[in-house]
């Protein structure tokens, strides 16, 4: 479903696009970014989801992206980070530390490994485009769409087999969940955070990705009947809370 998507992202921006080469000097930036955010991004969060039994520590296991983030962009782009926002950042994970201890995640915990791995190549995807703000953000993004498409399309090769069969047995429901992420997750979502790396740092912008747990739990209790632990919502409520007062300092 993964290389669906990164298809459908190159898809829709390839007349926006028109094959347009830039300067020699973001291509390295370029194809890093497109990597990080079109494919192991992509990659370990399938990994991840097809591991878990309960989604909604999962989705807050994505949060570590915004620390991963900011960590990143201290040490590449020279952003300054304050003394609070290094101590933020570790609350930050100390609240997935703590989740790890809930009793009932205890067969979840490869899953949680996975997300982190996720979360840091999102966090590291943020840096590159920051590299990329004088581009246009279709043309970064139809490169992401095409570089993802075709890492993800020779992965599902190599470990899901034949990829075609595959595709004929998606459900019209799975159809419509590929053109939603696609569509209004990766084109429409993602996009705009892009667009606004043109006038403000990463620090100023990703914290606001913090606001996705709180959607994303909410649906998983409508979706699938979860109801987060205790320990769940305590370490998540430090996340959260941890990640909102990160993005207020300055």
């Amino acid at each position: 479903m993964g290389s669906l998507r990164m298809l459908i992202v190159f898809l829709c921006l390839l007349p926006f696009w028109k094959f347009e080469i830039p300067d020699k000097k973001y291509w390295i930036p370029l194809f890093c970014f497109s990597l990080s955010m079109g494919f192991l991004a992509n990659f370990f969060m399938t990994l991840s989801l097809n591991k878990a039994n309960i989604v909604s520590p999962i989705i807050i296991g994505s949060q570590l992206a915004v620390p991963f983030a900011i960590l990143l962009s201290s040490f590449f782009l020279k952003e300054k980070v304050s003394i609070k926002q290094w101590v933020f950042i570790m609350v930050s994970f100390f609240g997935i530390f703590l989740i790890g201890f809930d009793p009932l995640l205890k067969n979840e915990f490869m899953a949680l490994i996975l997300m982190s791995f996720m979360a840091f190549f999102y966090g590291a995807a943020q840096v590159f485009s920051r590299y990329l703000k004088d581009l246009k953000v279709t043309l970064t993004n139809a490169y992401m769409g095409l570089i993802g498409f075709i890492f993800l399309f020779f992965s599902s090769l190599t470990f899901e087999g034949d990829i075609f069969q595959n595709m004929s047995n998606i459900s019209i429901r799975s159809w419509l969940l590929i053109l939603h992420t696609g569509i209004f997750v990766s084109i429409a979502a993602h996009m705009s955070m892009f667009y606004l790396y043109r006038i403000y740092p990463v620090k100023k912008v990703f914290p606001f990705y913090a606001l996705f747990p709180i959607f994303g739990v909410i649906q998983t209790f409508f979706i699938f009947s979860e109801i987060p632990t205790l320990l769940t919502f305590l370490g998540g409520g430090i996340v959260i809370l941890s990640i909102y007062l990160l993005n207020k300092q300055e």
